[in-house]
């Protein structure tokens, strides 16, 4: 059986404060005097149901892991930390999201707050070999202007390059907000080359996703899942060359699904999407990205042949440099022509 470890692979959908390791968590609680709940510093995973009272239980958990972060510092040791952790795993580019303003009031605003993101992710690829983009997040749970603004930030921040912002998302509870409200962000954002990246298609079903394809044009999908409950809504998700991001943890965790076995993978995948799986929020769901191949493996019997082009599919829909995709694509060739043990 091959190392999923060493599949090289593409990361992304990982969210800023939730990619922290519970050890980083811990310590900035301390230093700060903060009790954190329980839930926080197990390691074990949240489970809650898919209504709002389970959002709301898993949106106040991330805010007391959010309010640790406090300043410059906290910021560049999440980013640092994150493509470390990443590498370890396979993965040569990392995708990281981030809303600035959750994190101005330590650093005298969202420019600042970004910039320190987009500098540690530059120094972060250099030391570890990661490549890590940025993409700025806006949330349904603000006024669209509040997007508009940050989009226009992210846009002047755009590139393909290392520590550049490559895209721009909507992420939060998808119950909230009016979608084609939020349009014209998004319509900044690509007249800046910027990837369309919004959340849809977790929380609700597919005329919400298909109410996300109409207003925010988006070239990859924030989980997408349950594009698989609507056939002809799949297809047009597939001809569109819409990548879906599959976060088998999070669809669990927060009560999409049962548990891992009801997750659609092949029926994504049979239909010819185009899948990037990611851990979403590893602090909360206690499962980083490997043990999303993991799950595929085990739970719904992809061979390595299969777990090669989930890597594959990732690796093509990020926005890697083209050296980048070419050294990852060659990797996952050479894992697979590796004898399993």
């Amino acid at each position: 059986m091959r190392d999923l470890a060493l599949l090289p692979k593409a990361h992304l959908h990982l969210h800023f404060t939730g990619s922290m390791r519970v050890s980083t968590l811990a310590e900035m609680a301390a230093d700060r005097g903060i009790r954190l709940p329980a839930t926080l510093l197990d390691g074990e995973g949240l489970r809650v149901p898919a209504d709002e009272r389970g959002w709301f239980r898993f949106q106040r958990l991330y805010d007391a892991a959010r309010a640790c972060v406090r300043g410059e510092a906290d910021l560049r040791r999440i980013v640092r930390e994150a493509a470390v952790d990443d590498g370890a795993e396979g993965s040569g580019r990392l995708e990281i999201q981030v809303d600035p303003t959750s994190y101005a009031p330590g650093v005298g605003g969202i420019t600042p707050a970004l910039e320190i993101v987009l500098d540690e992710a530059r120094a972060a690829w250099q030391e570890t070999g990661t490549e890590v983009g940025v993409i700025v997040a806006a949330s349904r749970m603000r006024h669209p202007m509040d997007a508009r603004t940050l989009a226009r930030l992210a846009a002047r921040h755009a590139g393909d390059g290392p520590g550049q912002v490559i895209g721009f998302g909507l992420s939060n509870d998808e119950r909230r907000g009016d979608t084609a409200e939020f349009g014209a962000a998004f319509a900044i954002a690509r007249r800046a080359g910027l990837a369309s990246v919004p959340h849809g298609g977790e929380l609700l079903g597919p005329a919400h996703i298909t109410e996300v394809l109409d207003h925010l044009h988006p070239d990859r999908l924030g989980h997408g899942v349950r594009s698989g409950e609507d056939p002809d809504l799949l297809h047009r998700v597939v001809d569109a060359g819409i990548a879906l991001e599959v976060c088998p943890a999070s669809n669990v965790s927060l009560g999409v699904y049962a548990d891992p076995a009801a997750v659609p993978l092949r029926t994504l995948v049979d239909a010819g999407a185009q899948l990037a799986l990611g851990a979403d929020d590893p602090l909360l769901f206690g499962s980083r990205l490997v043990d999303q191949y993991t799950t595929a493996r085990a739970v719904h019997g992809f061979d390595d042949a299969a777990l090669a082009d989930l890597a594959r599919s990732s690796i093509r829909a990020s926005r890697a440099s083209d050296s980048t995709r070419s050294r990852l694509l060659a990797g996952v060739d050479t894992w697979l022509a590796t004898p399993a043990d």
